[in-house]
């Protein structure tokens, strides 16, 4: 497996992403990555962005010594408030995940298996500590994306055959963003429906430890 960098940076996997929303969905984003889509919704485009500690309608992050320090999402990253916006409880918060009232969740990874497990918490090493909302959300949501580098930076694969994490949940997920592709769970795997220019098929599969194929010549519906 080659260490050589490929692929796309940070904000141009979030910039990716956000691509693939739809006009007028309810989503919530994750902490870490996911939180970066909220700065590169399209011109045009509505998404009303709902975050676990009781706000909906969020903007993206304020300019560096312009946010107001009471006004943070889950991730304890200060946000901004669209016009429009609503504050309501935690629980109500809560209820509205449980209800089946968001259109789609995007979260970080840790595995991803090819029949759609999740894993994205740890109780150990630097990752998060505690599962947070994740949980609720992939059980909750119409939709589960996932924004992720597609290896560890030791070049780990994280699209993998069975998850070796504790699970978020089982058969979840929908759609994979990473710095190499665009993958959709199939039937039978994982399924690559875009690439990174200037990264081959065969390179993203050398990075992936579970059964891929090229998606790219069928019609993939978004």
């Amino acid at each position: 497996m080659t260490s050589a960098p490929i692929g796309l940076s940070r904000d141009q996997m979030a910039a990716r992403a956000a691509q693939d929303i739809a006009h007028g969905s309810y989503v919530n984003l994750g902490i870490g990555m996911p939180e970066m889509i909220a700065q590169f919704i399209p011109e045009g485009i509505e998404v009303i962005l709902h975050t676990e500690n009781g706000l909906l309608g969020m903007g993206p992050s304020p300019a560096d010594g312009d946010g107001d320090p009471e006004l943070i999402n889950a991730g304890k990253r200060q946000v901004t408030a669209l016009p429009g916006a609503s504050y309501f409880h935690h629980a109500d918060s809560f209820a509205m995940i449980r209800g089946g009232h968001l259109d789609l969740c995007v979260l970080g990874a840790l595995e991803v298996a090819a029949n759609g497990d999740l894993a994205n918490w740890s109780t150990g090493g630097d990752s998060i500590p505690a599962v947070g909302g994740a949980m609720d959300l992939v059980s909750g949501v119409k939709a589960v994306y996932v924004m992720t580098s597609h290896c560890t930076r030791d070049g780990i694969p994280k699209l993998v055959e069975s998850c070796t994490y504790p699970l978020t949940g089982v058969g979840v997920v929908d759609r994979i963003y990473t710095d190499l592709a665009v993958v959709e769970v199939g039937s039978d795997g994982f399924e690559v429906v875009d690439l990174t220019e200037g990264v081959t098929f065969d390179e993203v599969a050398a990075r992936t430890d579970g059964p891929i194929r090229d998606a790219r010549s069928t019609e993939v519906e978004r």
